[in-house]
Parts: structure tokens; C-alpha cells; sequence
């Protein structure tokens, strides 16, 4: 049975930078378990999944227009230090915004913080390794929801 629209697959999976860094793997995990053609991956991951069948295992090179997107300056921004309170500020830090998205700390200065809201891989290209390991049939019930139920999936 092939990846295709409204097939349930299993997958291993690591992700990998340019310079051979891993960013995510789902070794020693379970396999990531998706509803395929659902928007709940990456544009590039699915299209590099469409018609992959168990047992395949290949790579993918995913430019950031089909991954994570391009980094927008606009989304980086420098807001007042009174904003983050009391608290100790380094970079890298992470904070949720009131419209519910993340920033991430850039630099630190004085009288101001430079936060980031671009995506951690908004700008890189993704080099993923992948081994399908099952596909099936969605139930009627995942396609109308949108994604897996039952092992791997979301449980109601």
C-alpha cells in the first residue's frame, strides 16, 4: 500500500542541518504516526512521502519554502526589558507571547531584549532520513477529525 491522500503511515525519521547536525530523531521513540495529505507535516516531508510504500527508507532535502519558511525580519523584534519583569533574561530563552506564539531571546541589552517569533528552523534546510514503517487505511472517523486516533495518534 502506497502514501497517498487519507492513508494513516507510520514513519522513523532524523532530522538533520547541513553540516550533519541532528535536530530531531524519532530513534528510541515510537515511529511519528500521521494522517497524510491533512496538512500535519511539513509541505516537503509530505510531498517526499507521496507514493512511499512500507519498508522504503530514502532521504529528503527540503529547501525552507517547503519546510519551516524563509526567516521574516519583521518578526523580529525589540521590545522593553520592563516587559520580562524581575526575571533573569539570557539568550536563547523562550517565552510565550499574549497572542499564544513563542519568541525566542536574542540578545540581551540595557534597556532593551531582541526577541525573535520566526519558527527555530524558519531559514534552514532540512535534511531528513526516513523509513516507512507502516501505512493503512484512515478510519472515516480520522479523516473527518483530521488526524490519527488509537496507537500513535490522538486518543479522545
Amino acid at each position: 500500500m502506497q502514501i497517498t491522500k487519507n492513508k494513516v503511515a507510520a514513519i522513523h525519521y532524523t532530522l538533520r542541518d547541513n553540516k550533519g547536525e541532528v535536530l530531531d530523531t524519532s530513534d528510541g521513540r515510537e515511529p511519528l504516526h500521521y494522517l497524510h495529505g491533512a496538512g500535519n507535516l511539513i509541505i516537503g516531508m509530505e510531498e517526499g512521502l507521496e507514493g512511499k510504500s512500507k519498508g522504503d527508507k530514502f532521504e529528503l532535502k527540503i529547501a525552507p519554502e517547503k519546510g519551516y519558511g524563509e526567516k521574516d525580519p519583521e518578526m523580529v523584534q525589540k521590545v522593553p526589558r520592563s516587559a520580562f519583569g524581575d526575571q533573569e533574561v539570557k539568550p536563547g530563552m523562550k517565552f510565550s507571547t499574549n497572542q499564544g506564539g513563542v519568541v525566542t531571546v536574542t540578545e540581551v541589552g540595557l534597556d532593551g531584549i531582541t526577541v525573535d517569533a520566526n519558527h527555530p528552523l524558519a531559514g534552514v534546510e532540512l535534511n531528513f532520513a526516513v523509513e516507512v514503517i507502516e501505512v493503512r487505511n484512515a478510519t472515516s472517523e480520522e479523516i473527518t477529525h483530521g488526524h490519527v486516533h488509537g496507537p500513535g495518534g490522538h486518543h479522545h
